[in-house]
């Protein structure tokens, strides 16, 4: 893969930039860091400069993130519920004030969360569906989405310049982070996940067992 975005980028420049950046986000496994580094680093042999490659790779950030929050304004609350009273919502025990819950939430703390999601890779993708869900106004979304892409963009490009031929270098610190970023939010999402369980299957379990034990 690397290969295929080096030669995009070399053969179409800018838009090429700003083409691989919009596909990152909609197909997170494509991998930004090669994309920003390298960019850095053809601004040293080619007609491009830093902030051209920032703008380009911050305009298809925007671009891809649109796309994702168009999806999450398609889940609208009664679809999420509707999919919550369904058999396999009923088997994970999900209730519909849990959509209700998870509105308010991110409604509070929706700005924080897009704009600092947007240094986290993989979630910087995916932030953009839950803040379409919540109905996240489109203005502030765009104008958090862009002010926490671009912070994130110019300081890979910038690195990539720095960094010259060694780009790769720069890259792969870039991926130790992000894989430690996604196991620090695995980790998380385990802790969430068994407070979960024990709230929804063994409480009600065992308040079941006593309401049984009484009769």
């Amino acid at each position: 893969m690397q290969e295929i975005i080096i030669e995009i980028m070399n053969k179409f420049g800018y838009i090429g930039v700003a083409l691989l950046i919009m596909l990152e986000n909609v197909f997170p496994p494509i991998p930004s860091e090669i994309i920003l580094t390298f960019g850095g680093f053809m601004t040293t042999y080619a007609d491009m400069n830093v902030w051209g490659v920032t703008l380009a790779a911050t305009a298809g950030s925007l671009a891809g993130a649109v796309v994702l929050y168009i999806v999450g304004r398609m889940l609208t609350a009664d679809r999420l519920e509707r999919l919550i009273t369904s058999k396999p919502g009923k088997l994970l025990r999900l209730k519909k004030g849990d959509v209700r819950r998870a509105e308010r939430w991110f409604i509070k703390h929706g700005n924080r969360t897009v704009f600092f999601c947007r240094f986290i890779p993989i979630v910087r993708s995916l932030i953009s569906i839950p803040a379409g869900a919540a109905k996240m106004k489109t203005g502030r979304f765009l104008a958090l989405t862009a002010a926490g892409t671009f912070i994130w963009n110019v300081v890979l490009v910038f690195l990539g310049r720095v960094m010259g031929g060694a780009w790769e270098t720069a890259a792969h610190y870039v991926d130790v982070y992000a894989m430690i970023a996604v196991a620090a939010l695995g980790l998380i999402a385990a802790v969430v996940a068994v407070i979960f369980i024990k709230k929804r299957f063994l409480n009600q379990d065992g308040e079941s067992e006593s309401s049984s034990d009484e009769k």
